[in-house]
């Protein structure tokens, strides 16, 4: 780092940061030669930069694009911190328009190419001295073409999110959502004890439930959509036999909120609210409460899926259901499979100790529900017993 000493201060003061000595020396040499313009001092990283630029607060500063410790965009951020009154000018060899962005971005007022005669170089300083902006004519037709791709690739994306949100909510609305409903059987009379329902989403976008779920996470309506679909199958309550249940899906955040219980309403004692374990809780506690308000009101908790989300075991023990649902991943094939076996075995064991049911999920053949028959469960659902459908 070196300082110059200089002729007076009503000149502009500048200072050089760039790492290549030559090309450090050569534009000091360059510049020292108007009389308008003082050399301060040059630097050849962007902490010598920083360091000076705070030691002599100079009206500008030329500072390299890529330079040791942190580059261009660190030293003008810096540089500005430090002495807030100097402006800074970028300087590079490249016509690299993501970088004259990102040099923009941090604070820089001017971007000129390396090589560039010093009469325009002094026209620069002049101009930002003044409170203007400068840019050399080399890059500023890329750099407006780069802003107005990026603009339009914004207004892009804002257009697409703002469809995007206008479907979730044309769904919060009731257009375009209905359900289907899945017995839950006893597997040996055949009797209906309870029935599942599931959302479907009437979309020129086809897309599978889970993945309009997910979509309405993204967009922060996650437990909105939750809520709508259960409203919407809490209509379908007075149509079934009074000694069947209806099953509702929760995430753990539709669980806890306070406009479920609203939803469920008097006829929670004939509800069981089925628990994804899809996703790592934070906080058991508040899921705890949570569910200890349902269980008050009646309604049963079902752990969904269980066997293949996060944390099987101990979700289950932190939650202590009434019903723990196999998930179809145990079921498939268990006739043939030994280890789905022993899983699965272990599973009900658990169960009956904790004195929980076990419904067997995504049951779709004979053997299978034979299988499971003879392990000791109960009850099933699955396409081999019966598909989902409207009531």
């Amino acid at each position: 780092m070196t300082v110059g000493e200089g002729p007076p201060a009503d000149r502009i003061s500048v200072l050089i940061a760039d790492d290549e000595p030559a090309l450090r020396g050569a534009l000091a040499e360059l510049l020292g030669q108007e009389e308008q313009v003082r050399i301060v001092g040059t630097a050849g990283d962007a902490d010598e930069a920083i360091e000076l630029a705070f030691a002599s607060t100079p009206d500008i500063a030329l500072v390299d694009v890529k330079m040791p410790a942190g580059g261009g965009p660190r030293a003008a951020r810096e540089i500005i911190r430090v002495s807030p009154t100097t402006r800074v000018i970028a300087l590079s060899a490249f016509e690299d328009r993501p970088t004259v962005l990102e040099m923009l971005r941090a604070g820089a007022v001017g971007y000129l190419v390396k090589g560039t005669a010093a009469e325009e170089i002094v026209d620069s300083i002049s101009k930002v001295m003044q409170g203007g902006t400068s840019l050399s004519t080399e890059v500023v037709g890329g750099i407006v073409a780069e802003l107005t791709s990026q603009l339009r690739q914004q207004e892009i994306a804002e257009e697409e999110l703002e469809q995007r949100r206008s479907q979730i909510h044309r769904f919060l609305s009731g257009d375009g959502l209905t359900m289907a409903f899945q017995p839950i059987l006893e597997l040996r009379t055949g009797s209906m004890v309870g029935i599942e329902a599931l959302a479907r989403f009437r979309s020129l976008s086809l897309r599978a439930p889970n993945e309009w779920f997910a979509e309405a996470v993204q967009l922060e309506l996650g437990v909105q959509l939750e809520l709508a679909t259960i409203r919407e199958a809490m209509r379908a309550l007075s149509k079934l036999p009074d000694d069947v249940y209806l099953s509702l899906n929760a995430s753990p955040r539709a669980a806890m909120s306070p406009d479920l219980p609203k939803a469920l309403g008097e006829l929670a004692k004939r509800i069981v609210v089925e628990i994804t374990e899809h996703e790592a809780i934070a906080d058991y506690a508040d899921l705890m409460k949570a569910l200890a308000t349902l269980r008050a009101a009646g309604v049963r908790i079902a752990i969904d899926d269980a066997g293949a989300g996060f944390a099987s075991l101990r979700h289950t023990l932190q939650i202590a259901p009434d019903i723990v649902k196999v998930d179809i991943s145990l079921v498939r094939d268990i006739d043939k499979d030994r280890g789905r076996r022993a899983l699965a075995s272990a599973l009900i064991s658990f169960s009956d100790e904790m004195d929980m049911d076990i419904i067997a999920e995504g049951i779709e053949t004979k053997e299978e529900m034979d299988t499971l028959l003879e392990l000791g469960v109960r009850f099933g659902q699955g396409f081999y017993l019966a598909k989902p459908g409207p009531l």
